[in-house]
């Protein structure tokens, strides 16, 4: 299809309903990708505020873990530091460096049932993890080592499926901008690149801490390219006027 000039269709050569349709569909994903940012911070970093972690100790333990303690030794350091005086602290540090066995907990059990309980627990009412039997506080002694192969299997290709999906939308419109051929291609490419860095380095990161870096990394040149393909189609359909200067 060729506008009047003799050009390709650009942008703002298509009818009004399709643009906005386009412009609908743009700012929709938009919107979805700020909200799936605040998610991200709100359920990964701000959590860990508290512990002077950061972006990168929160993108680090989620993927590599705390493998120098356990979640329950994390807990009793952190949270539910304040749950627990000093002295029944030690007894439990004790009871989990001794191997955490079932024949110990006796000695232990007595914390959980009245520190822990009150909200622990299945009378408790929070939606909390119940910590009144071995059977279940023992899941809590092993070493954290950050999200499992299975887990990291799921989240892979649900983002890789779905990212995929949205920078094809965009893509396509995007590809209709009068920009230059060069930077348009390195545009189109850049989210894709960035999606298999971002992914890429979780997998890495569960090796190698300093990845946390590239996740990072990916994340940021994930959004600017977003941001880019949304802003420069929205006004080639609506602002520029390009081809009418040339």
């Amino acid at each position: 299809m060729a506008s009047q000039n003799g050009r390709g269709m650009s942008l703002k050569d298509f009818p009004i309903p399709l643009k906005v349709l386009f412009t609908c569909l743009l700012l929709t994903l938009g919107i979805a990708y700020l909200f799936a940012v605040a998610f991200l911070y709100l359920v990964e970093i701000e959590p860990h505020a508290g512990d002077d972690h950061g972006l990168v100790g929160a993108v680090i333990e989620k993927y590599y873990g705390r493998r120098g303690e356990t979640r329950l030794g994390a807990a009793l350091k952190g949270s539910m530091g304040d749950a627990v005086n000093i002295v029944e602290k030690e007894k439990i540090f004790k009871w989990i460096e001794g191997g955490a066995l079932e024949k110990d907990f006796a000695n232990v059990a007595s914390i959980f049932q009245n520190s822990c309980a009150l909200c622990h627990s299945p009378e408790g009412g929070m939606p909390v993890s119940p910590l009144t039997t071995y059977q279940e506080v023992v899941v809590y002694t092993a070493i954290d080592m950050g999200q499992s192969v299975k887990a990291l299997v799921g989240v892979s290709h649900v983002h890789l499926f779905g990212m995929s999906f949205i920078f094809f939308l965009t893509g396509i419109i995007f590809a209709m901008s009068e920009i230059d051929t060069r930077w348009r291609t390195i545009l189109i490419v850049t989210p894709f690149v960035s999606i298999w860095v971002d992914i890429g380095s979780w997998w890495f990161t569960k090796l190698k801490p300093v990845f946390a870096y590239t996740v990072i990394i990916g994340g940021i040149l994930m959004g600017l390219s977003l941001l880019f393909q949304i802003l420069i189609s929205l006004l080639e359909m609506w602002v520029w006027n390009r081809s009418d200067q040339k």
